[in-house]
């Protein structure tokens, strides 16, 4: 249970150093007359990601759920996956990635990294699903996973309509990609 416990630690310091790179972000968003939507829906965001990071030490060590190598190893390899694919994303977008959303006028939507691929809208959010289901179940927390995944679901859907929305309103889409 100790690995976990540094497994899930090590993904606390991971967020901790995307909120860093999202605040240099936003400042260079706003200082560019970048606009922010959705502060609503953000507080529950970040609740339910710290949520996620508690549920999975709770669960693992109260329920004394135990780790199966043949769930806990593929759920590893997809924690590690989701970070690579979170990290793409960041890299991709660059100043314009961040935890709020925020889209400065004028600039075109991203179509470079994981954002070329048109039948992948969101690939960060796809990062965030896999991540949120897969952590728990590294260590059996079943619980967890699925409370993440439900609420979680239910989040992208105002975040996505939110981003969409924001991003319509302030630049044209590339041709070919259909905006709702």
């Amino acid at each position: 249970m100790s690995w976990y416990v540094l497994l899930v630690l090590l993904v606390g310091v991971e967020r901790l150093a995307e909120l860093v790179v999202a605040r240099r972000n936003a400042q260079w968003s706003l200082a560019r007359g970048g606009v922010v939507s959705g502060r609503g829906h953000y507080p529950w965001m970040v609740a339910l990601h710290t949520g996620l990071l508690a549920g999975c030490l709770l669960e693992a060590g109260l329920a004394g759920r135990p780790f199966v190598p043949a769930l806990g190893w593929p759920m590893l390899a997809l924690v590690v996956a989701a970070q690579g694919l979170r990290w793409w994303c960041i890299t991709a977008l660059g100043h314009r990635w961040n935890t709020q959303v925020i889209v400065v006028p004028g600039l075109p939507p991203v179509t470079r990294g994981p954002y070329r691929l048109r039948w992948l809208r969101h690939p960060n959010y796809v990062a965030v699903a896999l991540e949120g289901a897969a952590l728990p179940l590294v260590h059996g927390a079943w619980i967890t996973a699925l409370t993440f995944t439900v609420l979680n679901a239910a989040l992208m859907v105002v975040r996505i309509r939110c981003e969409e929305a924001a991003l319509s309103s302030l630049a044209p889409a590339p041709p070919g990609r259909v905006t709702t």
